[in-house]
């Protein structure tokens, strides 16, 4: 199990946006084994394309309550999620899945702005969000969304944590299965471009949940990453194979190739919608592959792996093993590059 914070703790009714997600998931779990009641909102169908059913929902979140509500209608919220009811905390997962302009204002901007209102009627204290740390330098639209709720948080009044990871392990998880067939890893540059510190669901979900009892991270901007050194994609790679026997092979790819699909999806989406929208999945791409997931020294504008804090225990490696070992299943993320 993964380590969690030890201090004692008063139990809370807290109730949970975005609990269906995998950092969902595994917030709920660490804010059940620390005693809290966890009510958590969901939609009718929710999941990736609505596959999952109340009671897919209800598998994944065993001993949470369910409440089915729309996270994009305020009243929705009030009616059908809060119902009248006192929550000491609301702590919210919420992110949009593809970060195109049009999803990202909706999630990451608006239906927090009703999560937001939906735990003042509910008289909750302690608002607890997870963000992500690429928005310390923000070129993107999600970006510039979920930056605008931060300073809306900030600027209610209420009792904030704004959590920021660095990179998740199923966004790095995307060519397990090109390494085990013996492909080549595929970088761009040289695979030195960026690093991080990888950090795993459980960690990630501990140190959420423990935000709620933790003074030092109260009305705070949180960064936070895994155990460990930070780690280049040429790194992951090397590992990868070691770890499959097999001999390291890599291929290199430009960054001025993503620059010219940028470049031509953007010019064809002025007449076709759908290629505008394909262009800044493009340009989210080529964030993530130019841009470290580490504390942006804003003096330097340098990124600085010491500054970047850590928790837990599992390691990027690790997770690695299991999954080449088939005890654990990679999960890929919406915004994974590969």
């Amino acid at each position: 199990m993964p380590g969690i914070d030890a201090s004692p703790t008063t139990p809370q009714r807290v109730l949970v946006f975005g609990g269906t997600g995998t950092i969902g998931q595994a917030t709920v779990r660490a804010l059940q084994r620390l005693g809290h009641t966890v009510v958590c909102v969901v939609r009718a169908r929710a999941g990736v394309g609505g596959a999952l059913s109340l009671a897919d929902c209800q598998r994944l979140l065993p001993g949470a309550q369910l409440r089915v509500a729309d996270v994009g209608d305020a009243a929705s919220l009030l009616r059908e999620a809060v119902c009248g009811e006192h929550f000491d905390a609301v702590v919210s997962c919420l992110a949009s899945r593809t970060g195109a302009p049009q999803d990202a204002w909706a999630i990451d901007h608006q239906a927090q702005l009703h999560a937001l209102h939906a735990a003042r009627h509910a008289g909750a204290a302690h608002f607890v969000l997870l963000s992500a740390i690429c928005v310390q330098k923000p070129l993107l639209a999600f970006q510039h969304a979920k930056l605008a709720f931060e300073q809306a948080l900030i600027d209610s009044g209420m009792r904030y944590s704004i959590v920021r990871p660095t990179a998740f392990f199923k966004s790095l998880s995307g060519q397990i299965e090109r390494v085990r067939k013996g492909k080549p890893f595929l970088l761009f540059g040289d695979g030195r471009l960026t690093a991080c510190t990888p950090i795993s669901d459980d960690d990630l979900g501990d140190y959420i949940a423990a935000c709620l009892h933790t003074p030092e991270r109260h009305n705070r901007i949180l960064p936070i990453g895994g155990p460990g050194p930070a780690i280049t994609p040429r790194a992951q790679g090397e590992h990868l194979f070691a770890l499959a026997g097999k001999p390291p092979r890599f291929t290199q790819v430009p960054v001025a190739l993503l620059d010219v699909i940028i470049s031509v999806l953007s010019t064809l989406g002025r007449l076709f919608p759908a290629l505008k929208a394909k262009a800044e999945l493009a340009r989210i791409g080529r964030y993530y592959a130019t841009e470290s997931m580490l504390v942006l020294n804003p003096q330097t504008g340098q990124y600085d792996a010491a500054a970047t804090p850590s928790t837990g225990s599992q390691t990027l490696f690790g997770y690695y093993a299991e999954v080449l070992g088939g005890k654990a299943a990679a999960q890929r993320g919406d915004h994974a590059v590969f």
